[in-house]
Order: structure tokens, then C-alpha cells, then sequence
């Protein structure tokens, strides 16, 4: 992202790019910040190709023309695929492609393999925007609240990223809802977070999870039945459900051998603050109870694929299931 900036503050483009991640709100802000600095209010030399059926043939086309009244052409290639599959003519192309031109491609995802893949990434400038670090997200989040001058506790952020995850978009979109909700005041404290952020679906299983680990069946029950009148489809919960369990197994095993916080994230590949929170979870369970939530949620996946339970009915089960033997131990 050091060299995007560069670019950007300094006015000087390379012939092509390609931004590619699953961070949608990074690729979308560079993406409009190179459009804007290239272009500024010029629309008449931008060009924009949408989607796998983008023609490679006529984009080299509309790429050899030169601009009108301008010194640079923009052409924007969004999620094409085509750093997934044969793109020729372009990668043959590209090292005789006009200097007036630019060529912007934003991917979901690319096959470094790829023939225009190693093209733009030795002609241009080639960066994955993945989800970020949590010491980068926090360094944001305290940028972005600066400028509507208020400060957050570090209670607070922590409570915040914990419920609304790493998804940028998200974030951004509570953010807003708290600087509305803290009109008149300059702090954020935790209970602005309780009372106005939404929960991702992750946040949510975590929760239900929370409540299984201390027997309470009926408050599972109803996060499990807020899911369903939220239209999540009850195979996605058992799906989130199993691989919460699965990550409070893997830390579990990496909290007993000794490891640290960090290196427990790192190694699980997961947030900081997802390891920390799973590690606090995890002593709620014995290693042989989690490795049978697993065995017992694989059971009624098979159940609901063979006909033999509902798909709702059988995470119903499972939930009830799951709290019961808790409230029998407690």
C-alpha cells in the first residue's frame, strides 16, 4: 500500500495495476483514489469493463487510443477473472501499450501462475488487500474517530472489534453509528458499543457459544432463533458454529503447549483479539468436550444431508444437546 500512496501523492502512474483481496473497502477506496488523481472530473477518457465477460480484444482496443484533451486514459477492469484464465491479447500487449494509458484491474482473487499476472506485476504494480492486522484497524479507527473528533477507551475498541470483526466496510458502518449516537461528547465508552453496534454473525455464534459453555440452554436457543428470523440459512450457524469449535480446540492445544497470545494467533491464523477471546472460551471446555462438539456437529450434517433431519430441527438439536450436558455439569 506504500508505493499506491506514492503514486497517488506524487502524480506519477504506472502503466497498469491490480489490486486483488477480499478487503472490499481498501480496494474500493484505492480504487477510487487512483481514478481520482489520474482523472480527476474527466470522464470522458474512462473506460469501464465489468464482470467475466469483459472483451480482452476490445479493451486493447479502447487502451491504443489516445486521449481526448488529456494527457492520461483510464480504462477499469473489475472482476473479470482473467487472472484466472488466458487474457491474451493483453499480457502480449501490455509491454507496447501507449504511455497515455493506464490499466486498473480489481480482482477478488489471482493465480500468480498466471501469464498477466507476472505481465503486470513486472510492467506495473501488483497488491493484495487483505483484511488487516488488528494493530492497523485500531490505528484507523482511531484516525477515522479523530476527524469526527472524538477519542475511544480502550475498553471500548476492544468491546468494538471483538463484536463487529475485521470487515472494514463494517466497521465503517458503526463507526457512523456511533459518532451519531455520542453527538455532544468526545468519548466512546463501552456501553455507546452495547448499545448501538450491530453484532456480525461471528460475534453472534461466539455469544451462543458463551451460553452453552455455561448451560444456559434457553439464552442459546434464542440467539440460535435471532439467526433464523435474520434469514441465516440454519447449515451456515452449523457450519459457524463447528468452526468455532474447532478454532477454541486448535488455540486450547496451542494455550497448553505454552504459546503466547501471538504466536497462538499467528499460528491459528486468526486476529489477536479473536485468539484472546478464544482462549478466555476455551477454559469453559475440556479438549475431549470440544473434540465431540466437532464429532457431534459432522453427526448432524450427515443427518440433514441424508434426509434423516431438518436442517433447522437438527441445529436445534445440536444446541440443546450441547447446553444440556453443561447445565448437568454445573
Amino acid at each position: 500500500m506504500k508505493i499506491l500512496n506514492q503514486d497517488i501523492k506524487n502524480r506519477a502512474f504506472r502503466p497498469v495495476y491490480c489490486l486483488y483481496g477480499e478487503e472490499a473497502f481498501l480496494k474500493k477506496s484505492y480504487k477510487n483514489q487512483l481514478i481520482e488523481a489520474i482523472l480527476g472530473d474527466d470522464r470522458m477518457n474512462f473506460q469501464g469493463f465489468y464482470g467475466k465477460e469483459a472483451d480482452v480484444n476490445e479493451i486493447v482496443g479502447l487502451a491504443d487510443t489516445m486521449p481526448f484533451f488529456s494527457e492520461k486514459r483510464l480504462i477499469l477492469i473489475e472482476n473479470s477473472g482473467l487472472f484466472k484464465k488466458d487474457a491474451e491479447p493483453i499480457p502480449s500487449y501490455l509491454p507496447g501499450m501507449p504511455d497515455s494509458t493506464v490499466l486498473l484491474f480489481v480482482e477478488e482473487q489471482v493465480d500468480k501462475r498466471n501469464k498477466l499476472y507476472k505481465k503486470v506485476k513486472e510492467l506495473g504494480y501488483v497488491t493484495e488487500l487483505g483484511r488487516q492486522p488488528e494493530g492497523e484497524l485500531k490505528k484507523w479507527i482511531v484516525r477515522s474517530l479523530k476527524q469526527e473528533k472524538r477519542q475511544i477507551s480502550q475498553a471500548a475498541m476492544e468491546l468494538f472489534l471483538s463484536s463487529v470483526g475485521d470487515d472494514m466496510e463494517h466497521i465503517r458502518t458503526e463507526l457512523d453509528k456511533l459518532v451519531s449516537y455520542t453527538e455532544g461528547r468526545d468519548g466512546i465508552l463501552p456501553e455507546d458499543v452495547e448499545a448501538v453496534c450491530s453484532v456480525q454473525i461471528t460475534g453472534r455464534i461466539f455469544e451462543m457459544i458463551a451460553d452453552v459453555a455455561q448451560g444456559r440452554q434457553k439464552a442459546a436457543m434464542d440467539k440460535y432463533y435471532d439467526l433464523i428470523a435474520l434469514r441465516e440459512p440454519p447449515m451456515r450457524i452449523l457450519f459457524l458454529i463447528a468452526r468455532q469449535f474447532n478454532q477454541l480446540l486448535v488455540v486450547k492445544e496451542l494455550a497448553a503447549a505454552g504459546k503466547g497470545r501471538d504466536e497462538i494467533a499467528k499460528k491459528a491464523g486468526l486476529q489477536p483479539f479473536v485468539a484472546g477471546r478464544a482462549m478466555s472460551q476455551g477454559k469453559s471446555f475440556h479438549m475431549a468436550e470440544l473434540r465431540s462438539c466437532l464429532e457431534k456437529c459432522a453427526e448432524a450434517e450427515e443427518a440433514v444431508k441424508t434426509g434423516r433431519l431438518s436442517d433447522s430441527l437438527a441445529v436445534e438439536l445440536l444446541i440443546t444437546e450441547f447446553s444440556g450436558r453443561k447445565q448437568k455439569r454445573i
